[in-house]
């Protein structure tokens, strides 16, 4: 471990979750409260009130998703190139706060999955500098909960979001069953607000924590990585590979009487139940180990899509939901703190992020085109 990221350490081991934790988890709750809110009307607007075929957004929404997973592993790369994690993260979420409010003009499908596109473009910007910079700053016996309170605030960030969606719905179109444009486009302008929170706190309360410069520059592959990044990587591809879209949850759902209203309702239980899960699941992997968690994660999940094959009622698909974000919540915050654990090498983290999201979105392109 470089020395020069000892300092932080030890303040983070003497005030609890450091400085940038705090800063990133904000930064994440506002992102994905503005986020959650739009995705949820996206689809309704593009097929209801602008005629789009789903077929065609699944297409570009799967060129868009694919884009962002190429660059995870270039602004990874970059971080350690530079040494500088925050400026790069703060791009990203930039990226996405300046292109949501284009919805508001949007009158055409085309336009709809151009700010699409760009929002996910910040995002391939973000998620590596972001994961390595809240990696950087905390002790590795506190890693599980520093990654588990930043997935917890991500998570209440889309239960909130839907929330204030379906609140939007019931004032500005009370008694219209299908989504109005004037709809839409108040919670476009609504979203500016969580949108620019998210920037500034970002901008204000993170700060670069230093890491030693190498002569070598850092390799754009697989090389400089040893074998317990390269097996965790492999087990992680596979069991994304067998994953399915949470579109066939929805679909299910719908197959079993849930209303549009009941869906978010299902989903805002599902944001819930991961948001109380991943801060509590995180510190529990710092005592326990994160193995056991993501293989108990794994095992939920397969219990949940064993029920999935045998529900026959909406509220058995609700309750199943739930417990889809407990698998969540167990995996998504440790599996992140488990790369900090095998990649010890600060100026090697970015890159290591960076090609771990980008092997799992590109993994779960295959599920979403199924689905």
């Amino acid at each position: 471990m470089a020395a020069s990221v000892e300092p932080a350490r030890r303040e983070a081991q003497a005030k609890g979750l450091p400085r940038n934790v705090w800063a990133v988890t904000l930064t994440s709750l506002f992102t994905d409260l503005a986020n959650e809110m739009m995705i949820e009307l996206i689809p309704l607007y593009l097929t209801g009130v602008l005629g789009a075929q789903p077929s065609i957004v699944g297409v570009v929404e799967g060129i868009a998703e694919t884009t962002a997973s190429i660059l995870k592993v270039f602004a990874g790369w970059l971080s350690d190139r530079l040494g500088q994690r925050k400026w790069l993260t703060v791009l990203g979420y930039s990226l996405s706060t300046v292109s949501r409010p284009f919805l508001y003009f949007a009158s055409s499908w085309t336009a709809v999955l151009a700010v699409r596109f760009s929002d996910r473009v910040g995002k391939g910007i973000r998620t590596a500098p972001r994961d390595a910079l809240v990696a950087d700053a905390t002790p590795e016996e506190q890693r599980g909960r520093a990654f588990g309170f930043n997935r917890a605030g991500d998570r209440l960030g889309g239960f909130l979001g839907l929330g204030l969606a379906a609140a939007i719905v019931l004032l500005v179109q009370p008694g219209h069953a299908e989504l109005m444009r004037r709809t839409f486009q108040t919670a476009a302008l609504v979203g500016i607000v969580p949108g620019v929170l998210a920037v500034l706190v970002l901008v204000l309360g993170a700060t670069d924590v230093p890491i030693t410069r190498v002569r070598e520059r850092p390799a754009l592959s697989l090389k400089g990585f040893d074998r317990r990044f390269r097996i965790l990587l492999a087990i992680v591809v596979l069991f994304t590979l067998g994953n399915s879209a949470d579109a066939f949850i929805v679909l299910r759902a719908r197959e079993r009487g849930l209303s549009v209203l009941g869906i978010m309702g299902m989903a805002m239980t599902y944001y819930l139940v991961s948001s109380l899960s991943s801060g509590r699941a995180g510190a529990l992997s710092d005592r326990v180990g994160r193995r056991r968690l993501i293989v108990g994660g794994w095992l939920i999940y397969a219990a949940i899509y064993l029920g999935y094959a045998v529900a026959g009622a909406a509220w058995q698909v609700w309750v199943l939901y739930g417990l889809y974000g407990l698998y969540y919540g167990m995996t998504e915050g440790t599996a992140r703190a488990l790369v900090a654990d095998v990649v010890s090498e600060p100026e090697k983290r970015g890159t290591a992020y960076g090609i771990f999201n980008a092997a799992i979105g590109l993994a779960a392109l295959p599920a979403s085109v199924i689905a």
